[in-house]
């Protein structure tokens, strides 16, 4: 049986990584220490593919223990993989009178560790969850419908990455004011009044995590780890399609706390009946003190509205918008707005949905292309690249519930369907609902058209809408982002004065902006310690991943002074 850490063996372990995110959230300059490739796993305690495949089946029909959680009243689940799998996973269904009591008991421990400690124990969860990424991996496929290798990676590296980016951004807070001060006064001729100071950063409450169903640790991770970081307890509610990924996770940190001599309660599971809509009874107890929450806005505005007790972070929806005013690279333009309309059929908080095209068309690299040659083209790359179904499958994955297949299916009925969307068969998982994405023109000055473009169709569904000029389309995206809100903005032109309006909206609104990506970047992806995922600035969230507010309200400072 392996030795328990102690909190010097965790520091000599960790500190060096810690020191690497530090420095990478000061640079903002491209690193990670998970391993983004399948085959980089293997050796020093991490599970092969094989293993990690075997870990996963094992979980299958099975209760899953979280090492003497209190308050346990009932057994709970009912996951069905977009696969078409059965996952039979039971989870334990939470007094909550008895467990968040008994979450609070350890909090006075985990507070005076300090900043460094709780940032080296959340360091080793994270390590203990990258060992075990393959496991993850079909854990978070088979409950969001991501496809295998997009699994891997977003559920996997970069997950754990957001996450010990937040530990990072927690520490480097905690720590911007000293543990104590001397204060001396001068009095002129009298003696100078000195005090002694000691600062304590001290935690809010417990926190909730309110998982969602497309990306359960990728956008789980940051509040969780943000919140445990800065001396928290915190309470996962995982999405009722989506359990097992934060369920497995809140094993590990349990198991991790436990051994460096901290109450494993400061992390705790609240899986739920199916329709017993436990979040909001949750969001309104009072010891709950900070909440993070991705999904609905609908939902997202009841807790920002009704959560009065509790510091809360909701990314909810938005309608992105991409530019296409001109391009010196019209092939590599196409090519990437395929890729991105397409990755994980659209069911992404970042994918592209409205595409503001000038009716009298752009000027290329190939010459002047119309409005419906630039459709038509666009419309050709996502054929073409979804044409052989294997790979299809390897992007599109598969449709994540019944509300994305019947917002696809009724988009064509709202306009001209440029692109229209045909089922894919999946050799391996015969049952999975997978689609290709529809795209359907509209006219910009139509008030009909605008009751489609204006609403998020969350889902593989993409609009192109005809604006009569640059400026429209540009007041167009500031009408969007400042009434519907923003996760990402793109926008393709060669034109300095047109590139500089766009960036300017996006400086007034607070969206971020992608310009002129044509090669293996896209619009839909943000990379941890470089790329801000969401600002907090417009309605689609009232927070970033990750930077200093996401992490500075989850804690207060408290002086003591003491005459010297």
């Amino acid at each position: 049986m392996a030795a328990e850490p102690t909190a010097h063996e965790l520091l000599r372990k960790h500190r060096p990584t810690l020191d690497q995110a530090l420095e990478a959230i000061r640079t903002r300059a491209y690193w990670s220490p998970h391993p983004e490739h399948p085959k980089a796993y293997g050796e020093n305690g991490s599970l092969d593919a094989a293993a990690g495949k075997a870990a996963f089946d094992a979980l299958l029909g099975n209760r899953l223990d979280l090492a003497d959680q209190p308050g346990v009243d009932d057994w709970v689940g009912g996951e069905v993989s977009p696969y078409g799998i059965e996952l039979g996973v039971s989870y334990p269904h939470p007094d909550i009178d008895v467990l968040l009591p008994a979450m609070r008991a350890g909090q006075r421990a985990w507070r005076d560790a300090g900043p460094e400690l709780r940032a080296v124990v959340c360091l080793e969860i994270l390590k203990r969850i990258s060992d075990r990424t393959h496991q993850f991996a079909h854990a978070v496929m088979h409950t969001s419908g991501q496809a295998f290798m997009m699994a891997f990676q977003a559920g996997g590296p970069h997950a754990q990455d957001r996450g010990l980016e937040a530990v990072a951004y927690a520490y480097a807070e905690q720590v911007r004011t000293p543990e104590q001060a001397e204060w001396t006064k001068p009095q002129g001729k009298r003696d100078p009044l000195v005090l002694t100071k000691r600062f304590t950063a001290v935690p809010r409450g417990i926190g909730l995590v309110i998982g969602c169903n497309t990306f359960p640790t990728w956008n789980g991770f940051p509040g969780l780890f943000a919140s445990l970081a800065t001396g928290n307890a915190v309470l996962v509610k995982p999405h009722p399609r989506a359990v097992l990924p934060l369920a497995l996770t809140v094993r590990i940190a349990r198991d991790v706390l436990a051994e460096a001599g901290f109450d494993p309660n400061l992390v705790a599971l609240a899986a739920e009946r199916p329709g017993e809509g436990i979040a909001k009874t949750l969001a309104l107890r009072p010891e709950i003190r900070i909440i993070d929450y991705t999904g609905s806005t609908a939902f997202g505005d009841w807790l920002e509205t009704n959560a009065h007790q509790a510091q809360v972070y909701t990314e909810k929806a938005g309608v992105n918008t991409v530019i296409v005013h001109s391009t010196d690279d019209y092939q590599g333009m196409l090519s990437n707005l395929a890729f991105s309309l397409s990755l994980y059929s659209g069911q992404m908080c970042t994918t592209p949905q409205n595409l503001l095209i000038p009716r009298d068309g752009i000027a290329t690299d190939q010459g002047h292309k119309s409005f419906d040659e630039v459709t038509a083209d666009l419309a050709r790359a996502v054929d073409g690249l979804l044409g052989d179904d294997a790979r299809a499958n390897a992007l599109l994955g598969a449709i994540v519930n019944p509300d994305v297949k019947a917002r696809l299916e009724a988009a064509a009925g709202l306009g001209e369907v440029a692109l229209a969307s045909r089922e894919v068969t999946n050799p391996e998982f015969p049952d999975a609902v997978v689609r290709t994405p529809v795209i359907v023109k509209l006219d910009g000055a139509k008030p009909d058209d605008e009751a489609a473009y204006m609403s998020e169709c969350f889902g593989p569904v993409s609009f192109v809408v005809a604006v009569d000029s640059a400026a429209d389309a540009v007041e167009l995206l500031r009408r969007t982002v400042r009434e519907k809100g923003a996760m990402t903005v793109g926008a393709y032109t060669t034109d300095a004065a047109t590139e500089q309006a766009v960036e300017e909206v996006c400086l007034e609104e607070a969206a971020q902006l992608s310009l002129n990506l044509t090669g293996g970047v896209y619009v839909n992806q943000t990379a941890a310690f470089s790329d801000f995922h969401g600002s907090g600035g417009n309605p689609a969230a009232n927070a970033a991943l990750t930077d200093s507010a996401f992490v500075a309200s989850r804690f207060r400072m408290v002086e003591v002074r003491r005459e010297a």
